[in-house]
């Protein structure tokens, strides 16, 4: 998939921020707690010395009110400064549309627009809220310049914008009121023909790319898992998942054979151009293929041969329902920047979209080091699935040094 997982820009942050304002926050609440406490213990336990007789009550009531008075106050500020420092770790309300430079159009889409019926009776709710993701705030000058167009005109030739905008965790991005450039498409093929045959290179946008044909693509190792992967005619393209180069490539057939219950939908996560997608529609199978235009046209080139191409990064929550899918696979796509936490959060997502019996494809895996093996080995452990296939290998790389490479065939148990 044109290497999502590799530039991650400043989604990694999130984590970090997310990470202190959590500590702070127990922080605060400790320090409300113990306050809370001293006050309280203060209060019931003090008896001021008076010349009064024991049964004159109405200064220690007094003082009593006074301190739970101020306890209340000191709740009260400590609720607000939490709820403050909720929002700031949500997002909600992070985006202040007062500010200088905001483009109109942005103002608009993130305004709250009620209802014109009022209450909706079957959802409760009584306006619609645009949805964006919270990490735009973090890109506002580069978010504006996106949402600057002239409404119901040709949108700018921007979409390299809009992507670098999903690379710094600004997911979803804002819907905006525009026509998108055409690109006519010449020479489509009909399938399943399209699937190992090229269209004119007019079809695809090259704006915003270093290459400007299919042939500089094919001469760049674009990402591990796209070395030549355009060349669907006479490269090793044509060979993939039908022909093994190594113990760590596994046959399509086979790998099919392992499953349970039929394989009808599948989720491809950095598939490249496309080939696992087109192998599976040859035996019936479809597949959406997951992909951002990282160096190359991707997601052009996959809808070209005929297949469901998803722009989509690894950040985004899968927008498909629970236990849909009966195989999922995923090459160097899944390595997220070496953030384990955030791997975490994928593989839940993943097994979330596959159903129980289905089967997780792990294609040649890039295990940089002994401990980066160990840590995923140990993740996947934890979803309990059945290891139907499980194959560590080596290879050469280009500068002769060993690379260590996993691939693997889970199969997901049923959880009750």
């Amino acid at each position: 998939m044109g290497s999502v997982s590799l530039k991650i820009g400043d989604g990694t942050a999130r984590f970090k921020r997310a990470s202190f304002c959590s500590s702070a926050a127990n922080l605060l609440m400790l320090f409300s707690v113990i306050t809370t406490n001293l006050f309280a213990l203060y209060a019931f336990n003090h008896h001021p010395t008076s010349p009064h007789p024991p049964h004159h009550h109405p200064t220690n009531i007094s003082l009593i009110s006074e301190k739970v008075a101020l306890i209340l106050r000191e709740i009260g500020s400590s609720q607000k400064k939490l709820a403050q420092m909720e929002k700031q770790i949500l997002g909600y309300e992070s985006i202040d549309l007062s500010r200088p430079n905001i483009a109109n159009e942005l103002k608009m889409f993130l305004d709250h627009h009620k209802l014109p019926l009022g209450k909706d009776s079957r959802t409760g709710i009584t306006e619609m809220v645009a949805s964006i993701g919270h990490s735009c705030e973090k890109s506002m000058d580069l978010l504006s310049q996106f949402m600057s167009y002239k409404v119901n005109g040709l949108c700018p030739d921007d979409w390299s914008l809009g992507q670098k905008l999903i690379l710094q965790g600004c997911e979803p991005l804002p819907r905006r009121r525009c026509f998108g450039k055409v690109v006519p498409k010449l020479g489509l093929n009909p399938f399943p023909n399209s699937l190992w045959s090229n269209v004119s290179e007019k079809s695809y946008s090259w704006s915003g790319l270093g290459c400007k044909s299919v042939a500089c693509l094919n001469s760049k190792k674009l990402n591990r898992d796209c070395g030549g992967c355009f060349d669907i005619v006479k490269g090793y393209e044509r060979l993939r998942y039908v022909k093994a180069r190594s113990k760590n490539d596994f046959l399509i057939d086979d790998v099919l054979g392992m499953g349970s219950g039929g394989m009808r939908v599948g989720f491809d996560i950095g598939g490249g151009s496309g080939t696992f997608a087109a192998r599976m529609a040859e035996r019936n199978v479809t597949v959406v293929t997951a992909s951002l235009n990282v160096d190359a046209p991707f997601n052009e080139f996959i809808a070209a041969r005929g297949l469901f191409p998803l722009y989509l990064s690894l950040d985004h929550r899968f927008p498909f329902y629970d236990n849909v899918f009966d195989l999922v696979h995923a090459a160097n796509g899944l390595d997220v920047g070496g953030r384990p936490e955030k791997l975490e959060f994928l593989m839940f997502d993943i097994d979330r979209v596959l159903r129980a019996g289905g089967l997780f494809w792990l294609d040649n895996f890039y295990c940089s080091t002994d401990d980066k093996r160990r840590a995923l080995t140990h993740l996947i452990e934890r979803f309990g699935y059945k290891k139907l296939k499980w194959v560590v290998g080596e290879r050469i790389n280009g500068s002769g040094k060993s690379e260590s490479y996993l691939s693997a065939v889970l199969q997901k148990p049923v959880r009750v």
